[in-house]
């Protein structure tokens, strides 16, 4: 099999495609032939070493990925859900960019029929991370009305058609124009440009009363901002912090800017919280794998919407697993829109 190993912290040249012996299965495991496996920010960040579960959990060297899609090649004692040439997608702790990837079998669903390998790969992290975020971290007022940051990338599109499914009211903030028609195709009332507009002031127009949500995962850059934008009760959920983790061309972090980011980071102090009556709640999914309740109930919710056409995979970008630098490069520059993906 080959998989991508990153053996210590570093640049895109640390990202190593490598071969290693095949994978067999344990009892209540299964062995999947990878199609493709999802790219996300948090791998870029596993690559740095300031991926807080992977260092705690893993260690170095690791092979970075959450996601993938494929055939069945092999499956343990114990498993009676999958058989051999069943094509399947599923979550992984790490351990994705790979042609093969073994996972317990509670982790692993049958392929949809409208959805191709790619789209597959791309579809848990975001959209799990997106479902966590709206209905299982808070409860939201119906026709609640949210602020979602980074609205043309993979949790933010996703964040998005949630929104619609529900019933929501839904403001997205974009950092490029060739975003705009992306999301509001995925149904943005509004969708503000940053780059050409006074994002408060646009957000504020959109939403006189306040926000009963924002999605951030920008940190020092907006988290202050979407805090004063909530309506009392009001909720700013936090998945991320990007602006902590500025890098230049090369792929290497630029440790004095991150520094500064986290001297920038806003406090929100208890009693200010009581008192102005919002929260602010923070999560990161790599740390709810033991929770296999959340995972199973949200999946199977997710595909339910799938299936009744309330969701659409994101827009795929792909690279075949040689070009895992460039894939990493996108993402990196803020300019990709929807998912991109490695092909096995």
């Amino acid at each position: 099999m080959k998989k991508i190993v990153v053996h210590s912290p570093g640049n895109h040249e640390h990202l190593k495609l490598e071969e290693h012996p095949d994978l067999l299965p344990g009892r209540g495991e299964v062995v999947v032939e990878s199609r493709a496996a999802g790219v996300n920010y948090a791998d870029v960040c596993v690559r740095w070493g300031v991926y807080e579960s992977a260092k705690k959990l893993v260690g170095w060297p690791i092979t970075p990925g959450f996601e993938f899609s494929g055939v069945v090649a092999s499956v343990g004692e114990g498993v009676d859900k999958f058989k051999v040439g069943d094509p399947v997608f599923g979550v992984s702790f790490f351990n994705a960019y790979a042609s093969q990837v073994r996972v317990p079998e509670r982790q692993l669903y049958p392929l949809p029929g409208q959805l191709t390998f790619e789209e597959a790969a791309a579809f848990p992290a975001v959209f799990m991370t997106a479902y966590h975020a709206l209905f299982q971290l808070v409860r939201l007022p119906e026709k609640a009305n949210i602020l979602v940051h980074s609205a043309g990338g993979g949790v933010g599109s996703a964040l998005i058609q949630l929104a619609m499914a529900r019933g929501l009211r839904a403001v997205g903030v974009v950092g490029s124009p060739h975003k705009v028609d992306y999301v509001k195709g995925l149904g943005a009332e509004v969708v503000i440009d940053k780059s050409k507009q006074d994002l408060w002031l646009c957000a504020k127009q959109a939403c006189p009363e306040g926000y009963d949500a924002v999605l951030d995962a920008n940190g020092p850059e907006t988290f202050r901002g979407s805090y004063e934008a909530l309506r009392p009760t009001g909720k700013l959920i936090a998945y991320g912090s990007h602006g902590i983790l500025p890098q230049n061309s090369s792929g290497r972090m630029n440790y004095i800017k991150a520094a500064i980011g986290l001297i920038r980071m806003p406090r929100f102090e208890p009693m200010k919280l009581i008192t102005d009556n919002k929260s602010v709640i923070g999560f990161n999914l790599s740390f709810l794998f033991d929770r296999e309740d959340l995972l199973t109930d949200g999946m199977e919710d997710l595909l339910q919407m799938l299936r009744k056409g309330q969701l659409r995979p994101p827009k795929i970008t792909s690279h075949p697993a040689h070009e895992v630098a460039q894939a990493h490069r996108l993402i990196e520059s803020g300019q990709s829109t929807g998912k991109i993906v490695l092909r096995f």
